[in-house]
């Protein structure tokens, strides 16, 4: 007769639990992510979700979006709410719509890196493969994610009045909805737009705005893009700070402090005049790096090329290297 094994992903609960009931670990700490656990425990990602997925189902943790698992209140731990690995339900009861909300969250809470198949079934409580019969595997998923996802753009009642409000409220909007789900600029670079329905409905959103003001057509197009490039390239960040802060467990702040020898060494050097004249005017409180702020000077800043060209009559020609 052989010995019961304990299956790898029981074990990294039991240890969980073990430092959530020894006050290891207290009601809102940060439980590692599956990045975390699986290098922890030397698991696969699948293993490391389906541990994180069986503590959640029980209640000794909950998900926070943009910081991961946390311990839940003692309050929101009721013994077991099913036993661990259970399946929620019948599978017949799956949908194509909840394997894509499944794997949003997983990636509003762990980043685009930890989605995989086996994390949405791990997630859902059910077998492995039982997503495929929804979808064609994760390039679909994520498509099916994003198309989701943009769908959730918050567009106002009534337009608002001139195209500077208009553009302004879409890229705001499109800002808001990659603060919400920051794994949306992962999705797919510039030159390989995403030609999905809701892409589409907020483009045609943002042409409308710009269209009868004497802009040629590529001219349109090509101030779309800025606009939603200038939302992508700042939410990229967000994203890669998500992973930073999984990886390194630190803050950006407490990053920040690590590097202040090598700053103070860099502006002592003599070097970078300017750059060390510019970081020591602003005074002890130094310099913060606000996403949201930086987001505002860009749209602006192109808001006020554009009107230049819409109110002085005349668009310049598309430049050509």
């Amino acid at each position: 007769m052989t010995a019961h094994r304990t299956p790898p992903y029981q074990r990294i609960v039991n240890d969980i639990r073990r430092r959530i009931a020894e006050g290891e670990l207290t009601p809102g700490d940060r439980i590692p992510s599956t990045r975390q656990i699986a290098r922890e425990w030397n698991v696969a990602l699948a293993t490391a979700t389906k541990a994180l997925t069986a503590l959640r189902q029980e209640g000794a943790v909950r998900t926070q979006a943009r910081v991961g698992a946390v311990v839940a209140p003692a309050r929101g731990r009721p013994g077991v709410a099913r036993r661990v690995g259970e399946v929620p339900g019948p599978e017949r009861e799956l949908s194509r719509d909840g394997v894509v909300r499944a794997a949003i969250a997983i990636a509003d809470a762990e980043g685009l890196a930890a989605l995989s198949m086996r994390s949405v079934a791990a997630r859902l409580g059910t077998a492995a493969m039982s997503p495929y019969r929804y979808v064609n595997g994760k390039d679909d998923l994520v498509l099916l994610m994003a198309d989701t996802a943009l769908g959730e753009l918050s567009r106002p009642a009534e337009d608002p009045v001139g195209w500077r409000a208009r553009l302004e409220a879409g890229a705001r909007a499109l800002w808001a909805l990659h603060r919400a789900h920051p794994w949306l600029a992962q999705t797919g670079p510039l030159t390989r737009p995403l030609l999905l329905p809701n892409m589409l409905a907020y483009s045609e959103w943002m042409l409308s705005a710009l269209d009868g003001h004497g802009l040629d057509p590529a001219a349109m197009l090509d101030f779309n893009v800025l606009l939603y490039g200038h939302v992508q390239g700042l939410a990229v960040h967000l994203e890669r700070e998500a992973q930073a802060r999984g990886a390194t467990g630190l803050s950006d702040q407490q990053w920040l402090d690590t590097q202040t020898s090598a700053l103070t060494r860099l502006i002592a050097s003599g070097a970078y005049p300017t750059f060390a004249r510019v970081v020591e005017s602003c005074g002890a409180a130094g310099y913060d790096l606000d996403l949201d702020a930086l987001f505002e000077l860009g749209l602006r800043s192109l808001l006020d090329g554009l009107s230049a060209l819409i109110d002085g009559g005349r668009t310049e020609p598309r430049l050509t290297p």
